[in-house]
Formats: C-alpha cells, structure tokens, sequence
C-alpha cells in the first residue's frame, strides 16, 4: 500500500517517464513507429512459412466466428507474447541503465519499471487497434468483445509489472539474471500455444501412468492471457469467466509478489550500482 501511494503521489513522474520511453524507442530512426508494427508481422510471415506451408500446422478454425486464417491466428497470440517478453525484458536492465538518477536522487524506483511496462502497453494497444482493423475488414465484427480486451491489456500490465518487478531488482544483484531470462523466454515461448492450436496439448502416459500434462500445461499463465485474446478476436465469443478469474487473481498475486520482493530488496539499489 506504501508503494502504491508514492505511485500515486509521483504520477506526474510517471507520466513523464512513460513518455520519454515512448519517444526515446525508436528515436532517430527513419521508419519510427512503424518498426512497431512491422516486427510482429515479419515474425508473422516468417512462422507462417515456416509452420504453415512447411510443417503443415493446422489451422484452428474460429468458434463460432468460423474463421480461418493462420496469420490471424498467430498474431492474436503473438502480440500477446510480445507484450510480455518486450515488458519483461526492457524492465529487468531499465534500473540499471539509470543507475546515475538513481544515486542522485530520492524518488519511488518502482516508477521507473511501470514507466518501462506502460510504454510496452502503448505499443500493444496501437498493434492490437491495427489488427482489429485488419479483423473487420476480413468479417470479423471485433467491437462488441473490445471492453473484454481492453480488462484483459490491464490484467496482463498488473503481471508484466511485477516480474519486471522482480526481475529489474534480482537483476541489479545478480546480473546472471538476464541471461536466464532469456533462456526462460525461449522456453516459455513454445510452452504457449501461439503457433499451435491448445488442442493439440493432451495428458500423456508415462511408465504407465496418465500425467496430467494439458492440466499443468494451463496453469500457465500465457496460455490464459492468449486464449482469451483470441476468444475476444478469433473466436468472436465471450472467454470462459472461470479462465479470467484465474487471470485476476494470477496478475494480483504476481504483482503483490514483485512488489514484496522489490521493496525487501530496494534499501541497498544505489550501493549495488
């Protein structure tokens, strides 16, 4: 509660910080925003591809909106995933690239990892605007299903917040941190089913035994955080409400945790730096 009262006495910094991250990410470049929408969608042809046309993944037909299109398909899962990883990853090196403001002066650390997270959360509305344009124009009527989006962009900024939380400080005392975060990403990217369809995911049996694998399998949160996102743009109906339950309470947990961690740990950040 502390935290969240000196975030909201330092709004005005927050604001600020968010953007000057706005602007300073594609400064100086010629294409400037556009690199924002043009990443996903080269990643988009390429897995198309890649999963489509060679390994011959199949394509999920949506329910009921009965589209089916691989490169919307993946999309709606990977601008998901790239809010996530693009959070987690500008967080975790944001404290120490201003080590100098830091040790200069007093204010909430914690604003400069929500200022980070709030500029990724820009760029994931913009993308998420430009794909729902794109959605309509192929017959999917996307409007109605919206305000569900826009609770489901807030819940995954409260999660993306606090494992930037959590990872900016841990990273700040042991550096090693970033490169097992990287290891971590590339292992939960394929534990997602972004360029698969859930389906495919089933319990197993091992030594003879069933192992709940498609059970374990959901407790992840991304696998919530993405099939909601294609309910809401794939699918065209309304997301299970026990699914976003348990996206609430996940985002609120991960939050109050990275918070936990990062207010046990902030005392020593200026003599760590």
């Amino acid at each position: 509660m502390t935290s969240l009262a000196e975030l909201s006495a330092s709004r005005e910094m927050l604001v600020n910080l968010t953007l000057r991250e706005l602007r300073g990410k594609y400064k100086r470049s010629f294409l400037g925003w556009s690199w924002s929408l043009l990443n996903p969608l080269a990643t988009m042809l390429i897995f198309t591809l890649v999963f489509r046309f060679i390994l011959k993944i199949p394509v999920q037909e949506g329910e009921p909106s009965g589209m089916k299109i691989f490169a919307f398909f993946l999309l709606c899962g990977l601008l998901s995933w790239n809010f996530t990883a693009a959070g987690m990853t500008g967080a975790m090196g944001t404290l120490i690239a201003n080590a100098n403001l830091i040790k200069k002066v007093y204010f909430p650390r914690e604003i400069l990892v929500v200022a980070n997270v709030l500029a990724s959360a820009v760029s994931l509305l913009i993308e998420l605007a430009v794909l729902c344009v794109a959605l309509m124009l192929f017959g999917n009527f996307v409007l109605p299903w919206l305000p569900i989006l826009l609770l489901l962009v807030a819940l995954q900024t409260l999660f993306v917040i606090g494992l930037g939380l959590m990872m900016s400080v841990l990273n700040v005392y042991f550096r090693d941190v970033q490169h097992f975060v990287s290891i971590l990403l590339q292992m939960w990217f394929y534990a997602t089913p972004i360029i698969y369809p859930l389906s495919l995911v089933h319990d197993a049996t091992l030594f003879g035994r069933e192992v709940p694998v498609g059970t374990l399998y959901r407790l992840n949160p991304m696998v919530g955080f993405v099939e909601v996102t294609r309910d809401c743009l794939y699918n065209l109906r309304f997301p299970p409400a026990g699914e976003l339950a348990y996206l609430t309470v996940v985002s609120l947990v991960t939050l109050a945790l990275g918070v936990r961690i990062f207010s046990r740990l902030e005392g020593k950040l200026a003599e760590e730096l």
